[in-house]
C-alpha cells in the first residue's frame, strides 16, 4: 500500500471562539485596537488561525533545553512550557525539528511555524526580523574548553593555570562558533574591546551548541561559546570540559514570534506573566537545569539527540511494518498512543498489551495478554491493515489511514454513523479532515446519536478525534526526529 502522509488533520473552530478570545483580553489603547484590527485581517498569520486549526506549531532544535523525544515521550524545557500554553488556549502542540538553525527565522516568517523555541537569545538584529515574547530565562555566555587530561589528580588552583580564565587570553585563539548566533556577535564585540584579534571559525546552523560542546570534549576543536544554561546541562555528560569563564552579561532567552502575529504574542505574554510565577514553571526549570536524571535522558540511546531509537521494540516494529508496507514511525506513534510502549499495560476496560487489544478481539488476531512483543505487534498491524481495507471507498490514502485508525479506536459502526451524519449535513463523507472528524465528535450529543441515520448510539467521539489527531502529530514529529535515509 502507498501512503501519502504529508499533513496533519485540523479541526475548524468557529470564529465565535476567536471573538470571545479577543473580548477576554484586557482593555487596550486606541493604537492597540488599531493593531488588533490589522491582525484580524491577517488571521492567517495569527492567533485566530491557530484556534481555527486547533494546532500551535513550534519550530525547535533537537536539544535538552528545547525539545527531544525519549522512549516516545516528548520532553525539553521549552517544549514543556509551550505545552502548558497550548493547553491554556485549548489547542494541540506540534513540534517541527529544524535541522539547520540558519533557516529558522525564514521558516517562521514563511508561516512554517508559529513560534521559535531553540533557546533563542534576543538581539537587535533578530528583533528587526521577528518579535519576541517576554524572556523566560536569562543566561550569560560562557567559554567551553577542555580541562587538562590529569585534572582529577591535581589541585584545581594548579591546573586552572593551564586554561583560560580571562577573556583577554582569547587573543589569537581559534574559537569555533555558529555564525548566525548571538555568541558570534559577542565575540566580534569582544575583539573590539580587547583591541586584538580572536580567530573566529564559523560553524553552520546544523551544528547546535550541544554538538559544539561535544566537539570540544572530543578535541576536534579547542574552544566554543554557549549559553550558561546549556553548558550546565551538558557538563553532566562531559565532566572533562570547563565552562566557568563568562564572557557576557546575562542575556534574555525568549520565544520568537512572527511580526504579523501580534495577538499570539500578546496572549502568550499575558499568560507568561502569571505562569512564570507558578510552581509548575519553577519545577520545569529545576527539572532540566538541576536534576540530572531528566537531562541525562537526552543522551540515551532512546533519545532523538543521543540515539536513534524510539522504543525498545524498534527492530520488531520495523520488520513487521515492512512486511505489511507501513511506515514504522507511524506504527510507533500508534503504539505509543495505545500503551506508551508498556508491554504489560492494561486499561480499566480490560484492553491489554502494546496494541491494547480487547479480550474479545485479541484472540482473533492470535494475541493474548502473555503474547511476546513480536506477536502483539504483528497482530496489531494485521488489524490496522484489515481496518484500512475496510475503507477502500476512500480515494486519498492519508484520509483512508485516518478512517482506519478511527476504526481501530472506536469500531467501524460509530465511524459509519459519523460518515452518514457528515453526508446528511452537506459535508464530504469521504474526507476525515474537517468533515467526518467534526461529526464523530457530535456522537456524544443526543441530537446526533438519536438521528435516524445513526445505528450505534452514543460514543465519546472527542476521544476518537483526539486519538487520530495525536497519532498524526506524533508521527510528524517522529519523522523529523528520526528521518529515513531517502527523505
Amino acid at each position: 500500500m502507498t501512503l501519502n502522509l504529508k499533513h496533519i488533520p485540523a479541526f475548524f473552530i468557529s470564529t465565535g471562539i476567536f471573538v470571545m478570545c479577543l473580548l477576554s483580553c484586557q482593555n487596550t489603547t486606541e493604537s492597540e485596537q488599531e493593531l488588533i484590527g490589522k491582525a484580524e485581517i491577517e488571521q492567517q498569520d495569527d492567533l485566530g488561525e491557530i484556534l481555527n486549526k486547533n494546532k500551535l506549531t513550534v519550530l525547535a532544535e533537537n536539544s535538552a533545553t528545547s525539545y527531544f523525544i525519549y522512549k516516545g515521550h516528548k520532553m525539553g524545557l521549552e517544549y514543556e512550557i509551550l505545552n502548558e500554553f497550548a493547553k491554556e488556549i485549548g489547542v494541540k502542540l506540534e513540534v517541527k525539528v529544524v535541522k539547520d538553525l540558519d533557516e529558522i527565522t525564514t521558516m517562521l516568517n514563511e508561516g512554517k511555524g508559529d513560534l521559535i523555541a531553540c533557546h533563542y537569545t534576543v538581539t537587535k538584529d533578530r528583533k528587526r526580523k521577528i518579535d519576541f515574547s517576554l524572556p523566560i530565562l536569562r543566561s550569560a555566555q560562557v567559554l567551553v574548553q577542555k580541562k587538562p587530561r590529569d585534572w582529577r589528580s591535581r589541585r584545581k588552583k594548579d591546573w586552572e593555570k593551564e586554561i583560560i580564565r580571562d577573556p583577554a587570553e582569547l587573543s589569537r585563539k581559534e574559537v569555533h562558533i555558529w555564525k548566525n548566533s548571538s555568541y558570534y556577535d559577542r565575540l566580534v564585540n569582544l575583539q573590539n574591546e580587547l583591541g586584538d584579534t580572536i580567530v573566529l571559525k564559523p560553524l553552520s546552523g546544523d551544528v547546535i551548541p550541544e554538538d559544539a560542546i561535544e566537539m570540544v570534549n572530543k578535541e576536534f576543536i579547542q574552544y566554543t561559546v554557549v549559553d550558561d544554561n546549556v553548558a550546565k546541562i551538558n557538563q553532566r555528560y562531559y565532566p572533562d570540559i570547563d565552562t566557568e569563564l563568562e564572557i557576557s552579561v546575562k542575556q534574555k532567552i525568549a520565544f520568537g514570534v512572527r511580526k504579523s502575529s501580534p495577538l499570539l504574542r500578546k496572549k502568550l505574554n499575558a499568560w507568561l506573566v502569571d505562569f512564570m510565577k507558578s510552581s509548575t514553571f519553577n519545577y520545569i526549570k529545576h527539572k532540566y537545569l538541576n536534576i540530572s536524571t531528566y537531562t541525562s535522558r537526552s543522551k540515551s540511546n532512546y533519545s532523538s539527540i543521543g540515539g536513534s531509537k524510539i522504543s525498545p521494540y524498534d527492530k520488531i516494529i520495523k520488520r513487521v511494518s515492512e512486511k505489511y508496507a507501513w511506515d514504522w514511525r507511524l506504527i510507533s506513534a500508534l503504539i505509543y498512543q495505545e500503551s506508551q510502549f508498556r508491554l504489560n499495560q492494561q486499561s480499566w476496560a480490560g484492553a491489554y498489551g502494546l496494541m491494547q487489544f480487547m479480550p474479545s478481539v485479541g484472540p482473533t488476531f492470535g494475541v493474548y495478554p502473555d503474547s511476546p512483543p513480536s506477536v502483539q505487534i504483528d497482530g496489531g498491524i494485521r488489524k490496522i491493515t484489515k481496518n484500512y481495507k475496510e475503507w477502500e471507498s476512500i480515494p486519498d490514502s492519508t484520509q483512508r489511514v485516518k478512517f482506519a485508525f478511527a476504526t481501530y479506536n472506536a469500531g467501524i459502526g460509530h465511524v459509519l454513523d459519523a460518515q452518514r451524519l457528515t453526508k446528511k449535513y452537506g459535508k464530504d463523507p469521504l474526507v476525515w479532515d474537517d468533515n467526518v472528524e467534526l461529526f464523530i465528535q457530535k456522537l456524544s450529543e443526543p441530537k446526533y446519536y438519536h438521528d435516524p441515520v445513526c445505528y450505534y448510539g452514543y460514543m465519546r467521539g472527542s476521544e476518537t478525534y483526539n486519538y487520530v489527531e495525536s497519532i498524526f502529530i506524533r508521527y510528524t514529529e517522529y519523522k523529523t526526529a528520526f528521518p529515513e535515509e531517502d527523505e
